[in-house]
């Protein structure tokens, strides 16, 4: 399971939202071999004024969090990451100086769906890449 928020800039999101969440979507299925209908993605549009962020960023900046089941490798998270700022340059044009992500993995007990704990679901895609 991966559960992924993308927040920027209101303008930003609008004018991004397909190129983002393809780029997300297909660097989470290249990296941790998910299946192609599992793209579960929440856009957190902002407003200047609730968007603070440095000097050295520019209009595009986006943050990505991304929470997961434990159990993926060091590489195959460091690849997602790699992936992230590949395809999303690709994508969208934003560079990756504008973008910041951050994974979050939990056991998958600590998860609810479909009525049952995490650890009790029968997935169609191995946790452990």
């Amino acid at each position: 399971m991966a559960q992924v928020k993308i927040y920027g800039l209101r303008s930003t999101l609008e004018r991004h939202r397909t190129g983002l969440s393809e780029a997300i979507h297909a660097a989470v299925m290249a990296a941790l071999e998910y299946p192609i209908e599992k793209r579960f993605h929440r856009f957190i549009a902002l407003d200047p004024v609730d968007f603070i962020y440095p000097d050295d960023r520019s209009q595009h900046y986006t943050i990505i969090e991304i929470s997961l089941f434990e159990g993926r490798s060091v590489q195959a998270k460091k690849n997602l990451i790699r992936l992230l700022f590949q395809y999303i340059g690709e994508h969208t044009g934003i560079c990756a100086q504008d973008v910041e992500i951050t994974l979050f993995e939990t056991p998958r007990l600590n998860w609810g769906i479909r009525g049952l704990p995490g650890d009790e679901l029968g997935l169609n895609y191995t946790v452990e890449v």
